[in-house]
C-alpha cells in the first residue's frame, strides 16, 4: 500500500514532462512561455502549490494583447476541464482565484466572459472524482467545493459591480463603498446582501476531511478564501449599517426579506466559528451587528413556524428565492458590471 503513492508520484512526473514536451512541439512560439508556465504551475504533485514565478508569468499576460489574454484563459480552462487528477484540478482553481484577486482588468474580464466564446462552463466540477488514493479522493471534495465557491465569488462580484477582495477593485476604501451603498434602492441592497449571504454560506460548507489536514494545497485555498471571507463580512457590515438607517422606511415585505437574509447569515456563524482560521475580532463584531439587526426587524414575527408573512411576500411578488438567485448568476456572455460604466467585451 505504501508504494502506491510513490508509483503515482513517478507517473505524475512523467505526465508533467510529457505535457511540457508536447507543448514545446505544438504550441505557437509566441505563447509557448505562457503555456509552459501554466503546465509548471499545475503539476501532478499533491504536496507542492503553484510556483509564484509561474503564476506571475500567467498574470503578466494580462498586460499584453487581448489575443494573448484569450489564449491564457483558454489554456487554463482546457487544462482544468481535461484533467482527472485532483492535484492538477485544485491548482487550476487556485490559478483562477489568483486571476480574480490579482489579475489585470482585461484578464479578469476575459475570465468572466469565457464561456460565451464557445467554452464550457469551466467551473462545473460537481462530478469530479479522483479515486487513485485516499488523499486524492479527499482532495476531490475540495475540488468540487472550491469550484462552486469560485462560481459564487464570480456571481457575487457581478452583483456588487467589482471583484470582491481584488487588488483591481474600483472600491478602495469603506468611505467610497458607504457612499455608493447609500445611493442604492432597498431592492438593490437586498439583492447585494443576499448575494453576499450566498457566498458566506458556501464558505461555511467547506469540507473537513482528516487526510487533507496540513496539506499545502488545502492550506493555500484556506488562506485565499479566508481573505475573501474578511472582505465579504466587511461588505455585509456596510450594508447592515445602511439598513439600520432605513428601518423606518422599509415595507413589510422588505423587512421580511431582510429578516430572512440576516437569519440565513446567522445560521452560518456556528459552522464558520468552528474553523479557527476564520475567527477574527472584527468578524465577531460584524456577527454581533447582524444579530442585533435581526432582532430589530422582529425575528419572532418574521420567521415563525407558520411563515405567513413569507407566504404573503411570495404570493405578491410571484418570485421565489431560487428565481431571485437565478438572476444573480453569471449567464453566458455576461461579464462583471463595473460602476465605472465600462463596456462589456
Amino acid at each position: 500500500m505504501g508504494r502506491i503513492p510513490i508509483l503515482r508520484d513517478f507517473i505524475g512526473i512523467i505526465k508533467d514532462k510529457a505535457s511540457q514536451s508536447k507543448a514545446a512541439l505544438l504550441s505557437d512560439p509566441k505563447t509557448l512561455s505562457l503555456h509552459l508556465a501554466l503546465l509548471r504551475a499545475t503539476t501532478h504533485d499533491p504536496f507542492t502549490p503553484p510556483d509564484p514565478r509561474h503564476l506571475a508569468t500567467l498574470l503578466a499576460s494580462g498586460h499584453t494583447s487581448r489575443a494573448t489574454v484569450s489564449t491564457a484563459i483558454e489554456v487554463l480552462m482546457d487544462r482544468l476541464q481535461t484533467t482527472r487528477d485532483a492535484s492538477v484540478a485544485i491548482k487550476c482553481l487556485i490559478t483562477v482565484h489568483h486571476i480574480i484577486k490579482r489579475g489585470s482588468f482585461i484578464l479578469q474580464d476575459r475570465l468572466s466572459v469565457y464561456p460565451s466564446n464557445g467554452g464550457r462552463n469551466y467551473l462545473k466540477l460537481s462530478n469530479f472524482r479522483d479515486k487513485t488514493t485516499l488523499l486524492t479522493w479527499e482532495l476531490s471534495y475540495w475540488v468540487r467545493w472550491y469550484a462552486l465557491y469560485l462560481e459564487n465569488l464570480l456571481q457575487t462580484s457581478r452583483v456588487l459591480g467589482f471583484f470582491l477582495s481584488s487588488a483591481s477593485s474600483s472600491v478602495d476604501n469603506n468611505e467610497e463603498e458607504e457612499e455608493k451603498v447609500s445611493s442604492l434602492t432597498n431592492s438593490q441592497l437586498l439583492k447585494e446582501i443576499n448575494s453576499l449571504g450566498n457566498l458566506i454560506e458556501q464558505i461555511s460548507r467547506m469540507p473537513n476531511s482528516l487526510h487533507t489536514n496540513g496539506n499545502i494545497l488545502v492550506d493555500e485555498v484556506l488562506g485565499m478564501v479566508g481573505e475573501d471571507y474578511l472582505a465579504s463580512t466587511n461588505e455585509v457590515s456596510i450594508r447592515v449599517s445602511e439598513f439600520k438607517e432605513r428601518l423606518s422606511c422599509l415595507s413589510v415585505f422588505e423587512s421580511v426579506e431582510l429578516g430572512f437574509a440576516l437569519k440565513r447569515l446567522e445560521d452560518c456563524k456556528e459552522r464558520l466559528s468552528a474553523l479557527g482560521q476564520m475567527r477574527n475580532v472584527l468578524v465577531e463584531t460584524v456577527w454581533g451587528s447582524i444579530s442585533e439587526m435581526k432582532d430589530q426587524v422582529g425575528n419572532d414575527e418574521l420567521y415563525g413556524e407558520e411563515g405567513r408573512l413569507m407566504t404573503m411576500e411570495s404570493s405578491k411578488n410571484k418570485v421565489s428565492e431560487s428565481s431571485r438567485y437565478g438572476e444573480r448568476v453569471l449567464k453566458l456572455g455576461d461579464s462583471v458590471d463595473f460602476f465605472s460604466g465600462r463596456a462589456d467585451f
